[in-house]
């Protein structure tokens, strides 16, 4: 009689293969065993190991359902998949936005091609570093553009922050749920995340004092998964207590430029990192780095260490895209297609506990109690709908709310509110509702 593990691995490879797709309900486990000759307990164990490995999610009385074509290191960091409406990968490219960038990409080949295929460091060039510095600026604070440093994309910079303030071995405190990239990134570099509590607000500052670390990376400004926006008065409490205990802060704002126009937490112990990908495209962007003037040094390094410097040829087309209004225009059209798609939201999800900042590409959902969030993503699967259920952004596996993250930004208006309205008739049913062989 074949191994547990044999029979599982061959599930796995029918995942792998697309044979069995995301949604699908597995075979009731003494079907399963009667068709495979094997005992019902070894059955139990086949479908076990699916769920350990994050292939399947099983729920009591109504069958075991795959979950994901890999085993997902993290879940928010899904390949793009084929689901009918992609509501886990959250980027928004306009309809005419080729048109708007190829005269940039142009100018590069015709002005200075032979330039832009040189190496460059991740210092940049003046011209790009003052660029940038305009595209940063928010809430009357305006980086100094000798502190800026570029990186492929915004998760590099996160990357090279992280590996320059924080040493293998040691502690990062972060938001209890928080960007996957920062969990996957902790683990390779050999830091221990420490989850700190946050409320309706944001971080508590007191849960910063009740640790004893020295560097945290926070998300105040449209916070990825949750949506929200740290009010003024928390922002000065956390930043006056940051300073108290000498802390270091990694400020994410990626979706700053979509919130309210509010400075970095306490910009001189602060490093910001950011990037195009959410301005303009994730295939077309440059990250951003910029340290406090004592920090820049040892975060290049990192950046050139790690291999996470920018191209040449994509900053020179950045830097012209930012020069001639091109970044501008698109980023205002984009905050208004935000706030039109999180009315979207408030329309078609009313009467659900929605957080969301209203200018935000994302929201976050807490179900209501008859769900399970990994048995509605499923049950969303199953429909053609891809979305993320929270304990991809847990830092403590098994604490995970019961909610789920709706990204608003890849699907078309017309797609999306028919989405909505598919999930909303979903969610208010129930998961006895859905059929069981």
């Amino acid at each position: 009689m074949p191994d547990y593990r044999v029979i599982a691995d061959r599930l796995a490879a029918d995942i792998a293969a697309g044979r069995l797709k995301p949604g699908d309900r597995l075979p009731p486990q003494r079907r399963f065993a009667r068709r495979n000759g094997i005992a019902g307990s070894t059955a139990a164990r086949v479908y076990g190991e699916l769920v350990r490995r994050g292939l399947a999610v099983g729920e009591v009385g109504r069958g075991t359902f795959v979950r994901a074509a890999r085993p997902p290191v993290e879940p928010a960091l899904a390949e793009p998949g084929g689901a009918r409406v992609d509501l886990e990968l959250n980027f928004c490219v306009l309809p005419d936005q080729p048109e708007l960038l190829a005269p940039g990409l142009e100018r590069v080949v015709r002005e200075g091609l032979g330039e832009a295929l040189t190496p460059i460091g991740v210092r940049g060039t003046a011209e790009a570093r003052a660029a940038a510095a305009r595209t940063l600026a928010r809430g009357g604070w305006a980086p100094d553009p000798r502190r800026i440093l570029f990186t492929g994309n915004g998760r590099q910079a996160i990357a090279a922050a992280v590996s320059a303030l924080v040493p293998v071995g040691g502690r990062l405190g972060v938001e209890a749920v928080t960007y996957p990239v920062v969990k996957a990134i902790a683990t390779r570099l050999g830091i221990t995340l420490v989850p700190l509590p946050v409320d309706d607000a944001g971080v508590v500052p007191q849960a910063v004092r009740a640790t004893d670390v020295r560097v945290v990376y926070l998300q105040p400004t449209l916070h990825n998964p949750l949506g929200t926006t740290m009010p003024e008065r928390r922002r000065a409490e956390l930043a006056d207590t940051v300073r108290e205990l000498d802390v270091q802060v990694i400020e994410d704002g990626i979706y700053a430029f979509l919130g309210p126009d509010l400075p970095p937490l306490a910009p001189e112990r602060t490093t910001v990192v950011d990037s195009l990908s959410k301005r303009l495209a994730p295939g077309l962007t440059v990250g951003f780095a910029v340290p406090p003037e004592h920090l820049v040094d040892r975060v290049a390094a990192a950046a050139r260490s790690g291999g996470w410097a920018a191209g040449h040829f994509a900053i020179a087309a950045a830097t012209g895209w930012i020069t001639d209004g091109t970044v501008e225009s698109i980023v205002d059209r984009k905050r208004a297609l935000a706030s039109a798609r999180q009315q979207l939201v408030r329309e078609r999800l009313a009467g659900f506990d929605i957080r969301a900042d209203p200018g935000s590409y994302h929201c976050w959902w807490r179900l209501p109690e008859r769900w399970r969030a990994e048995t509605f993503v499923a049950a969303a699967g199953r429909r053609g709908i891809a979305i993320t259920p929270a304990a991809a952004f847990a830092v403590v596996p098994g604490h995970a709310p019961n909610a789920v993250r709706l990204a608003l930004a890849s699907a078309s208006t017309p797609t999306l509110a028919a989405a909505l309205d598919v999930l909303a008739a979903l969610a208010a049913g129930s998961p006895e509702d859905e059929s069981v062989d």
